[in-house]
C-alpha cells in the first residue's frame, strides 16, 4: 500500500509543480499571450463594440497560488488512498492469473 501511496504522491507533486509553474507563467504573460492567440486564430476575444473592456486583466496573488498548490497536493494524496488500499488487498497471483 505504501508503494502506491508514494507513487500517487510523486505523480501529484509533479503535476502540481508543473501546473503551478505554467499557471503562474500564463498569468504573468496574459497581456502578450491573448493578442498572439487572436492573431493566430484571426478572432478577437473581447470585441470593443460588444464588451465594455478591451483586454483581459490579470492579477497574480501568491496567496491564491499557495492555497491552490496545497489543495491540489492534498486532493492528489486523498485520491490515491482508496485505489492503493484496494490494490494492497489483491493477491498478486490472483491478479495475474487471468492476464
Amino acid at each position: 500500500m505504501q508503494i502506491f501511496i508514494v507513487q500517487g504522491a510523486l505523480i501529484g507533486v509533479i503535476g502540481t509543480v508543473v501546473g503551478a509553474f505554467f499557471g503562474v507563467l500564463i498569468a504573468l504573460n496574459i497581456d502578450t499571450i491573448v493578442p498572439f492567440i487572436e492573431r493566430v486564430l484571426g478572432v478577437q476575444f473581447l470585441a470593443k463594440d460588444v464588451y465594455y473592456i478591451s483586454d483581459l486583466p490579470s492579477k497574480l496573488l501568491w496567496s491564491d497560488v499557495a492555497v491552490i498548490v496545497v489543495l491540489s497536493f492534498v486532493l492528489s494524496l486523498l485520491a490515491t488512498l482508496y485505489p492503493s488500499w484496494r490494490a494492497a488487498r489483491i493477491n498478486p497471483a490472483e491478479a495475474l492469473r487471468y492476464e
